[in-house]
């Protein structure tokens, strides 16, 4: 097993999964939270990295930070720091090498849905 590649920025280390170690259950797992999909929809709709303090989530601080935590930990974000902010984006390339078109289904399935019930 390839150990988790890490990104630092000073003493702050964040592990990620190696491209090898993203498993699909891990992956659906992440994706089916509405909180952990609407984070990775808001992801997709940006080329770049965003602050995790961009996100308005309805849920706590800790509660936010745990959904973040499993999306990476999962292999679907990358994380690192930049100053005092967190920064988060997609793993697109990955997802799409290891499971070519999951991620636009899903995001088109979650735009179907959300059209579906009027933005519930």
């Amino acid at each position: 097993m390839t150990p988790a590649t890490k990104s630092t920025a000073g003493s702050r280390t964040l592990e990620h999964p190696a491209l090898e170690e993203i498993r699909l259950e891990g992956v659906l797992h992440a994706l089916s939270d509405p909180m952990r999909l609407r984070i990775v929809t808001e992801l997709a709709c940006c080329e770049d990295e965003l602050a995790c303090s961009y996100f308005e989530l309805p849920v706590t601080k800790s509660t936010t930070t745990h959904h973040f935590r499993v999306l990476r930990e999962s292999g679907v974000i990358r994380q690192c720091y930049r100053g005092t902010a967190k920064m988060s984006g997609l793993r697109r390339d990955d997802l799409d090498a290891l499971f070519p078109g999951l991620l636009d289904s899903v995001l088109d399935a979650a735009a179907r849905q959300t059209d579906r019930l009027g933005g519930a």
